[in-house]
């Protein structure tokens, strides 16, 4: 294979983006991705429900800063901009009354108060929870369905370092669509996945099946996961606080449970939030009807959304609609169409939604932020700074890193 400036493993948003650095900088490059798309855990597809479905991530977080936003503008994208607030509560089967939802936002508040003036040793999330059903609800936002983790694996000082990401923006057409079109003019090589990067020498040397690449430098956007899998070996080894932070940036799960609603709308209303608290953390949460759609996307995250993954397909929509039947009645079974579910552990070159860092390891971000020996630098979601485990955010986390390898190659 041809030497170039640097080679990119992974074309997803931030190897994208660097793409476009190094090129906008004169700088040769091949972007190699071990999938058959671009674009990663940002997919959307129209094969199963017959209108674009984000498989990966859906919401465009913090739109003031996301880039993406603008060119979603731009390009005529049907945006609505969403609250995130919970229209519907439900205990169980039991719909939550008004002074228990008044409970569970001033939990929300509670907590958020103990967060910022936490100073003591205990770093997990979970130890800030008062006991009661109130407090766990407005943790369920906080836990699985934000981070993709339960509360007592959530660092308190990682969860403290994310910027509160409203305004949040949702889009018809697809974000994964918006970021293909981002793409488009980059040259991938698809279906290469790299075996190993030797360091040894110069430069470096990447191995796959078509051959080596030798570099003056490598990008590397794949998940921490993957890394801690070691599908992408390194010789020599990498420094031990490296791999170390791998595993210290663990992927959380968020796994979605779509279900086409045909004929009904449950007396709710597009864009409606309705969450279900349940025992032992099986909770679910729907985001009913997105631009009138005959669609309820459900979510489940954390050691569930994990669980359920193990379970399969077919366990996932039999739980979501039985939720559904639990709620407004054994009828609502004959309304369901196409359902699927998305699986993002199962993704070799995934394993996960975005990573959470352990309590007391979040600093394994900037021990990641650091290059080896000026030539192997990292960059993704897990690096995206306030904006982590968001899309917008890797592709900053891309752009950043590519003019940190300019500035050292043309030095």
């Amino acid at each position: 294979m041809e030497d170039v400036d640097v080679v990119i493993i992974g074309a997803g948003s931030a190897g994208l983006s660097a793409a476009k650095v190094l090129r906008n900088a004169g700088l040769n490059f091949r972007l190699l991705e071990a999938m058959d798309r671009i674009g990663g855990r940002a997919w959307t597809s129209d094969a199963h429900f017959g209108v674009p479905f984000d498989i990966g991530c859906a919401w465009l977080h913090a739109a003031d800063r996301n880039p993406y936003f603008p060119e979603a503008q731009v390009s005529g994208w049907t945006l609505h901009h969403h609250d995130m607030n919970i229209d519907h509560l439900y205990y169980r089967g039991r719909k939550a009354s008004e002074a228990e939802e008044a409970q569970v936002k001033a939990a929300d508040a509670a907590i958020a108060a103990l967060m910022e003036s936490h100073s003591g040793d205990d770093d997990r999330l979970g130890a800030l929870l008062a006991k009661g059903r109130s407090s766990r609800a407005a943790a369920t936002f906080s836990g699985p369905m934000d981070f993709g983790s339960d509360e007592d694996e959530i660092s308190i000082a990682d969860f403290k370092a994310a910027a509160d990401l409203d305004p949040n923006y949702f889009t018809w057409e697809g974000y994964g669509a918006l970021v293909a079109r981002f793409g488009a003019d980059v040259p991938v090589e698809l279906s290469t996945p790299v075996k190993r990067i030797h360091w040894d020498g110069p430069g470096v040397a990447c191995e796959t099946e078509r051959g080596t690449l030798q570099a003056r430098a490598a990008i590397v956007t794949a998940s921490p996961a993957v890394l801690a899998f070691e599908e992408i070996a390194f010789s020599p080894a990498l420094p031990d606080a490296h791999m170390t932070a791998f595993f210290d940036l663990p992927m959380g799960m968020l796994t979605k449970l779509p279900l086409e609603i045909r004929g009904t709308r449950l007396g709710l209303k597009p864009f409606d939030d309705l969450l279900v608290e349940r025992v032992a953390r099986h909770d679910i949460y729907f985001l009913c009807f997105p631009f009138d759609l005959d669609l309820m996307v459900g979510f489940i995250g954390g050691d569930f959304a994990w669980e359920m993954s193990a379970a399969g397909e077919a366990a996932g929509i039999d739980f979501a609609v039985d939720r559904l039947c639990e709620l407004f009645g054994n009828d609502s079974r004959r309304h369901v169409g196409r359902a699927m579910m998305t699986d993002w552990g199962a993704e070799r070159y995934v394993r996960g939604a975005y990573a959470a860092a352990r309590p007391g390891r979040a600093e394994a971000r900037s021990i990641l932020a650091q290059p080896v020996a000026d030539r192997i630098y990292f960059a993704g979601e897990h690096l995206a700074g306030p904006l982590i485990q968001t899309c917008g955010g890797a592709r900053l986390s891309g752009e950043q890193v590519a003019r940190q390898v300019v500035g050292q190659l043309q030095r």
